[in-house]
């Protein structure tokens, strides 16, 4: 009797791991969920059959058969490929935002300055009524400067003050005297030695290219973060990623423990397996997420952004006025280098009185109202705390997915190892794909990197040196920044907004064993009992 009773014991010993021994299990679980995620009945087995066909899953008593496998399998990547577009989208549309509120500020900025011209520059006559298309051009320039056009900053401004040099100096000269082409060209040369507009230009410029320069740049940066989002973001995973999805998620399933999560631990060994390619955008994202945090934070610099557009249309009246009242030493010398054009005549009467009763407002008495420069301090505020939050996004995307996948901080010690309901052993590898050559979840060869990406890395080096070179005030060409570059990126989410860092799961990987599961143990040990019983009847014989 004693026999019988001991090879029961061990059958239930041996059976296969699951939450119910012995007796075989029904499919209709399985059959529900199966049909439920879109695939027809078509082979799909009443009860569980022999699980040594399985290719992914381990091998054991199961309801899943080869084609059941690999369907779940393709859905797996699905799935996850479209919880990782997601993600992306919501990350676009945070940076979509973020462009569209600094370029409503910058835009409104520059219009309410060209607005302002005529209120700043009327004293002077027909100085400003004459050449309204000059002033115009001016600020259409910047304006398309800031857009992206390939327009040389410095060479605008520095043909601007040539024009409007020509026009002062013809519009001050003698009424019989009639002034040629070539003669107000030579005028227009003496702007560098002679500096008829006193320090004006200069230190206009240097202001006014610095902040156009940010500013273009910083829109840029935003575009071009968007784009490698959206870019990397449609990479497809790999086959051996794929199966470790398909053994993470749906083998569980298979296995009739569908209400058992996956292990924390071991869920971001495969996504950090899965998404180790990504991962390593991480050190220059976050050099160029802090670069445009610095940009950002340089507007709100003495001479502030606001500052420096809103002064413009005084800054312009000061030089000319300056002009003015120093017109009679300027025409000498400018006779004694480009000649005397003519006999003086009677002068033109109004020229002289205008700058004597010109008082307007000039650029050392403008102040930008309390409140533009309260706009600018939360722009920037709002503008560099949204980029922090973007800072560690390529690092914590695993940690994003497994949030949704895997068992909460209380259930590691029965959870889905992949193997059984028990706890995960194998340390969490670290992140990028150098970190991944000890992987136990997911087979990478960390000598053949994902290029889709190593392009992307290279995108964001080159948009980084840039936003850097523009902070030191030197020009930048946008060109070879990225292959599709639109003002407002693409794909948005509802609510355009970023998907949130979430907290590490890090804290309770176990130390390292080398033990993949309780699995292999256990048929080891039922090896070891099945021939007890041998050795129990050659005892008794």
């Amino acid at each position: 009797m004693c026999l019988p009773v001991l090879l029961c014991v061990l059958a239930c010993l041996c059976a296969a791991p699951g939450p119910v021994f012995g007796a075989d299990r029904s499919c209709t679980d399985l059959r529900q969920f199966y049909t439920g995620k879109g695939f027809t009945l078509a082979g799909v087995p009443q009860m569980e059959i022999s699980g040594e066909h399985l290719r992914m899953c381990p091998q054991g008593p199961t309801c899943c058969t080869t084609t059941m496998e690999e369907n779940l399998a393709g859905l797996s990547g699905q799935d996850t490929e479209g919880l990782i577009r997601e993600a992306g989208r919501s990350l676009q549309a945070a940076f979509n935002a973020l462009h569209r509120s600094f370029d409503t500020y910058f835009t409104e900025l520059h219009s309410r300055s060209e607005r302002s011209l005529q209120e700043a520059l009327s004293p002077l006559g027909p100085l400003y009524s004459q050449n309204t298309r000059l002033y115009g051009d001016l600020y259409n320039d910047l304006r398309l400067y800031y857009r992206g056009s390939a327009l040389n900053l410095d060479e605008t401004l520095t043909e601007f003050w040539s024009r409007l040099l020509e026009r002062t100096f013809k519009t001050t000269a003698p009424t019989d005297v009639t002034l040629s082409e070539d003669y107000l060209e030579c005028v227009s040369k003496q702007q560098e030695t002679l500096r008829p507009f006193g320090d004006v230009p200069r230190d206009m410029k240097a202001k006014v290219i610095r902040a156009f320069f940010t500013a273009r740049s910083f829109v840029q940066g935003l575009v071009i973060s968007g784009e490698v989002v959206r870019k990397v973001s449609q990479v497809s995973l790999s086959p051996e990623c794929v199966k470790a999805l398909m053994k993470l998620v749906y083998c569980p399933h298979c296995h009739g423990m569908a209400s058992v999560k996956p292990c924390s631990a071991y869920c971001a060994n495969v996504m950090k397996g899965c998404l180790a390619n990504q991962a390593d955008l991480d050190p220059e994202w976050q050099n160029l997420i802090d670069t445009m945090i610095q940009v950002a934070s340089s507007f709100s610099m003495e001479p502030s952004l606001d500052v420096v557009l809103s002064s413009i249309p005084a800054r312009i009246y000061e030089a000319v006025h300056f002009l003015q009242e120093n017109m009679d030493t300027f025409t000498a010398k400018v006779y004694q280098t480009c000649g005397t054009p003519g006999e003086p005549g009677t002068g033109s009467p109004t020229t002289h009185e205008q700058r004597k009763k010109s008082g307007s407002l000039t650029a050392s008495e403008y102040k930008p109202s309390p409140t533009a420069g309260l706009r600018l301090e939360m722009q920037v505020s709002d503008l560099s705390s949204k980029l922090r939050e973007m800072r560690q996004y390529w690092i914590q995307l695993p940690v994003a997915l497994c949030s949704k996948l895997a068992a909460g901080g209380g259930g590691q010690e029965k959870c889905w190892n992949g193997m059984t309901k028990a706890s995960y052993l194998p340390e969490v590898m670290g992140d990028g794909l150098a970190n991944q050559i000890n992987n136990p979840e997911v087979e990478l060869d960390i000598t053949k990197p994902d290029m889709t990406i190593r392009q992307q890395i290279m995108q964001l080096k080159i948009m980084s040196n840039k936003l850097k070179n523009a902070l030191e005030g030197n020009d930048v060409d946008f060109q070879d920044a990225s292959d599709d570059i639109s003002g407002s990126g693409s794909g948005m989410c509802a609510g355009g907004h970023c998907a949130r860092s979430r907290p590490g799961l890090y804290a309770l990987a176990p130390d390292n064993s080398g033990v993949r599961g309780a699995a292999a143990s256990q048929t080891r040990l039922c090896a070891l009992l099945l021939l007890l019983p041998l050795a129990v009847l050659l005892l008794q014989r």
